[in-house]
């Protein structure tokens, strides 16, 4: 057990809200670590990536202060729990930041839309060691058992080991059986088929975010989608620098003369 004196400050959240299963199980792993700050959204957030609350106040409640656990729900965006929770609530900078763990997968595409890692994004602009822990299975009630172990083992190499300035860690885990750990590369692929059309007692069509997942390169072996395919956890190391280098010589080429 890490001294108490040395024990790191986490801070987590989620997009799933206070009251998931997966935020539960993460808090009482981390607790096995440091000390730890819970700020999550008051309900559901999923698929809000960075969103801020810029058109309305926002507010955040304490739930629990007790030795080693304070915990608090807010009324906004993951990024806002992020934000409110650096600015407002903890005392330092936090250690490490782990939010999820997330009801179903954010790898691939997902990963620019998921409000799990939207928070990761922030935290690691913010210079603070940040990971998203997510799980193939959107059920209430999915089951971390078996997860459970190496999220503890990827918490603690993280902070053995560092990471990268501007870098953070996606990871996603199958479901049931885990036959190991892999270091991937995010998948290429899209959603498609996104909305399904129906119609309401009044005969007005309305649409429902649905879709299927299309894998563009299904025979790589190095991918995330691969990883979980094959029974093994991904880990994607993960940027905040958008920037394309690689096209940066290309474009310099282009003629923009007025």
């Amino acid at each position: 057990m890490i001294d108490k004196i040395k024990r790191p400050l986490i801070l987590i959240t989620n997009d799933d809200g206070a009251d998931a299963k997966g935020i539960q199980v993460l808090t009482r792993l981390m607790c096995e670590i440091g000390d730890v700050v819970v700020v999550a959204p008051d309900g559901p957030r999923s698929a809000q990536s960075n969103a801020l609350t810029v058109t309305q106040p926002i507010r955040f409640k304490t739930i629990e202060l007790s030795d080693g656990l304070k915990l608090y729900t807010c009324t906004g965006t993951p990024t806002d729990c992020v934000k409110l929770a650096l600015n407002e609530i903890v005392e330092r900078k936090p250690d490490l930041l782990v939010s999820g763990i997330n009801h179903g997968s954010n790898a691939a595409i997902n990963v620019i839309y998921s409000g799990t890692m939207g928070a990761v994004l922030e935290g690691c602009e913010n210079g603070i060691l940040s990971i998203g822990f997510s799980i193939c299975d959107h059920s209430l009630n999915a089951d971390f058992t078996t997860f459970e172990p190496y999220i503890l083992q990827i918490v603690r190499e993280t902070l053995k080991n560092g990471l990268a300035h501007g870098t953070c860690l996606n990871v996603n885990s199958p479901v049931n059986q885990i036959l190991g750990v892999k270091v991937a590369r995010q998948c290429d692929g899209k959603w498609s088929k996104e909305y399904a059309r129906r119609t309401d007692p009044v005969g007005r069509d309305y649409f429902w975010l649905t879709g299927q997942f299309e894998n563009h390169e299904p025979e790589s072996k190095d991918t995330d989608e691969w990883a979980l395919a094959n029974g093994f956890i991904s880990i994607v190391p993960t940027k905040i620098d958008l920037t394309a280098y690689e096209a940066m010589n290309a474009v310099s080429e282009w003629k923009f003369e007025i």
